[in-house]
């Protein structure tokens, strides 16, 4: 079993395409289907089931994928500690992170990382489906480190730390019956239409929690995966929110009301995974993470 072989499958694998799998891996795709085949045969079984309109893993193959993911992830492991003894840091590091990632400056994080080391590639993912997401693509090998908010009982797998905690404030619109009001409790709040981001993100997953400790159903009427869209949204009437503290700040037209039955915090983590070794490439974006942590 050949290294190459196992890119290549974990290339079909993730894509569901030959084709696709070429394209991404930069070879002609009778190469791909060869490397498939002669890993199969060695095997001694099929890992992937074709027909005309769609690839797809057969139980063998999703046994081994994340073996194989394991596999090259040790391989390129020691591939950097010989490069990082000769002076030269390569490798390549996979990030993850929200469409907008307010606690950390990470297009000057980035940006520092590649003037230190020009030859590290780095891959980035924003989230399509929150820090869900980010947290199965991490413990799944697709990434190699990610921002994101996760709940207290941390997923297992994941090694996180902790870089700041917003407050979540209750806004409405100026003009908003509401906005009379000095303060609210959860149950003022039970008919009212909320904006918030859609499930599997960490502040829905906040507010939510605490709607159900305090036995109030709310109805979310508009959902939106960025935090100024949504104040937006409020401000013009469409619904109330719980938003970061920032967000309020910078958004005229926002009446903010204290909660007195709850006070909502939302966490904002570095997460890697705790059962692959960090490779030399990640630690070095790992040792530069705090000096681009942004006081909020």
């Amino acid at each position: 079993m050949e290294l190459r072989q196992l890119e290549h499958f974990i290339a079909v694998a993730e894509e569901l395409s030959f084709t696709r799998a070429a394209r991404r891996l930069h070879v002609v795709q009778s190469a791909v289907s060869a490397a498939i085949r002669s890993l199969e045969r060695e095997l001694g079984c099929a890992l992937f089931e074709r027909t005309s309109q769609q690839v797809r893993l057969t139980g063998a193959g999703a046994a081994l994928l994340p073996e194989a993911r394991a596999t090259l992830h040790a391989a390129q492991t020691a591939q950097d500690a010989v490069r990082a003894a000769q002076d030269t840091l390569r490798g390549t590091v996979i990030v993850g992170a929200m469409a907008s990632v307010e606690v950390v400056d990470l297009p000057a994080l980035l940006g520092q990382l590649h003037a230190r080391h020009p030859a590290i590639d780095v891959r980035l993912r924003l989230a399509t489906t929150g820090s869900a997401g980010l947290a199965h693509a991490l413990l799944s090998g697709d990434l190699d480190v990610a921002f994101l908010s996760l709940p207290e009982r941390r997923p297992a797998g994941i090694d996180a730390t902790e870089l700041a905690t917003v407050p979540l404030v209750l806004v409405v619109s100026a003009g908003h019956p509401l906005a009379r009001r000095g303060e609210v409790a959860l149950a003022d709040l039970a008919g009212e239409p909320f904006v918030d981001f859609p499930p599997g993100y960490g502040n829905r997953e906040v507010v939510d929690r605490a709607f159900a400790a305090a036995g109030v159903a709310r109805r979310v009427a508009l959902e939106v995966p960025d935090i100024d869209m949504g104040a937006a949204l409020v401000r013009h009437g469409l619904g109330i929110a719980f938003l970061p503290a920032f967000a309020v700040a910078r958004t005229p037209g926002l009446h903010v009301l204290d909660v007195h039955d709850a006070t909502l915090r939302w966490s904002m983590h570095l997460g890697t995974s705790s059962t692959r070794r960090p490779g030399a490439a990640l630690r070095a974006l790992l040792d530069l993470v705090d000096l681009h942590v942004i006081a909020l």
